[in-house]
């Protein structure tokens, strides 16, 4: 095959990308996301049972995968674009009526949840005849344990979702992914060096310095580019003002070993309420909105359908098949059981419709960020197993209970 440069290849993803966008607009007519990503798996799985007589073009597209870094995209390009773009449009006032919820959600529930999953994903795989140690079946635990802003966002704007619940979702989805990839980096280290290496206080000053370093970073840098806006009025330079806060955040998060996403997600929500309250003309508030709209669109596209494409790599994926699916069921028990809890605990301080622990549990939607964390696993951790296990998750989360979402919240919050 010959050799594809790097915009030949960036040109390939985006045809495709825009081409099923069409598809699905015009055809299939689901939620953008999910109508890509299950595009793009058809596609994939087709090409895959054909390659069995001829694989030229089979060939073809496993090496433009080969050639995309999936973790380095997800982890380092596109998720500063897709969480600023949502935490843009997230309303403070709404999100601390919340906060406790959310608060908990996403770092109880996060470590709850971690420990769960990863427990009883040990104890099947004994069951299954594949041993993984402990510790890495707990950084099974915490690549699912975190919902997928990305895929949240994305699906929450088709399903109708109450506006208190839906603001939950959405600020666990913003702020656990921060305190997820934190807990997964923080077993990683365990697990590579001991922890007699990495001992409880040097994990929990890893887990402060990377949380509130990253939050306290976003919060400092938002504030002077809000200062910036302010004292100018021209939407053009605002923009790019918004687009260099992005990608220079998160760059220098990462230099200074801050949680990036967090650091995204603070400076996000400063603009998107501070600065779209006092520092923007009504001009420049729409050309930013509809800017970062497009980016969010072409981000999600290109990512879902890549996650799609990503199975003509995963070759073993069948050899784990039933310890995938036995898996998703231990991720909505582990699931319910740190949503539930937090929210037994803040009882009094809620007035979400009954059975919201179900719809909690359901629409924590897991998508790339889990795969891209899983990749990053050296392949002497059972990478091969957690890999395979991951996207089986991941497909199930997007592609069912992405599509039934609307209908469960429908069923029991029935419209008056």
């Amino acid at each position: 095959m010959p050799q594809i440069d790097l915009f030949a290849l960036l040109a390939i993803i985006t045809v495709v990308s825009a081409i099923f966008s069409y598809i699905n607009i015009r055809f299939l007519r689901l939620p953008n996301t999910i109508g890509l990503m299950a595009l793009a798996l058809a596609l994939s799985l087709m090409l895959i049972v054909l390659g069995k007589v001829n694989s030229t073009v089979l060939d073809f597209v496993t090496g433009i995968m080969n050639r995309v870094d999936f973790s380095e995209v997800v982890l380092e390009v596109m998720l500063s674009f897709l969480l600023f773009a949502g935490a843009l449009h997230v309303d403070m006032d709404k999100l601390t009526e919340q906060k406790w919820v959310i608060f908990s959600l996403a770092t109880v529930g996060v470590v709850l949840s971690t420990f769960i999953l990863g427990t009883l994903f040990f104890y099947a795989c004994q069951v299954f005849g594949y041993p993984v140690p402990y510790l890495y079946a707990l950084l099974l635990g915490a690549l699912i344990s975190p919902t997928d802003p990305i895929a949240v966002l994305g699906i929450l704007k088709e399903a109708n979702v109450p506006k208190n619940i839906e603001i939950a979702i959405t600020g666990e989805s913003l702020f656990n992914d921060g305190v997820g990839v934190v807990v997964f980096l923080s077993i990683l280290e365990i697990a590579k060096f001991g922890a007699s290496e990495a001992t409880v206080s040097d994990t929990a000053i890893l887990f402060a310095k990377e949380v509130f370093g990253g939050i306290g970073l976003g919060l400092l840098f938002g504030w002077l580019t809000y200062k910036l806006m302010k004292s100018i009025d021209h939407y053009q330079t605002e923009v790019l003002l918004s687009l260099g806060l992005v990608m220079g955040i998160y760059a220098l998060a990462l230099a200074l070993h801050f949680s990036a996403p967090l650091a995204v997600v603070a400076c996000g929500l400063f603009i998107g309420n501070t600065g779209r309250n006092s520092a923007m003309s009504e001009q420049t508030l729409i050309y930013l909105d509809k800017f970062w709209e497009l980016v969010d669109e072409f981000m999600n596209a290109v990512l879902f359908v890549l996650i799609g494409f990503e199975i003509v790599l995963l070759t073993f994926i069948g050899k784990y098949f039933w310890l995938g699916i036995i898996t998703i069921f231990i991720s909505l028990l582990a699931r319910w059981i740190a949503v539930s809890a937090p929210l037994f605990a803040l009882r009094s301080r809620t007035n979400f419709i009954p059975k919201v622990d179900w719809i909690l549990t359901w629409g924590g939607l897991r998508g790339g960020i889990s795969i891209a964390l899983a990749l990053s696993i050296p392949a002497e951790m059972n990478r091969e197993v957690i890999l395979s296990v991951t996207y089986i998750i991941v497909i199930f989360s997007i592609l069912v209970q992405g599509l039934t979402l609307g209908k469960l919240v429908k069923q029991l919050n029935p419209a008056p």
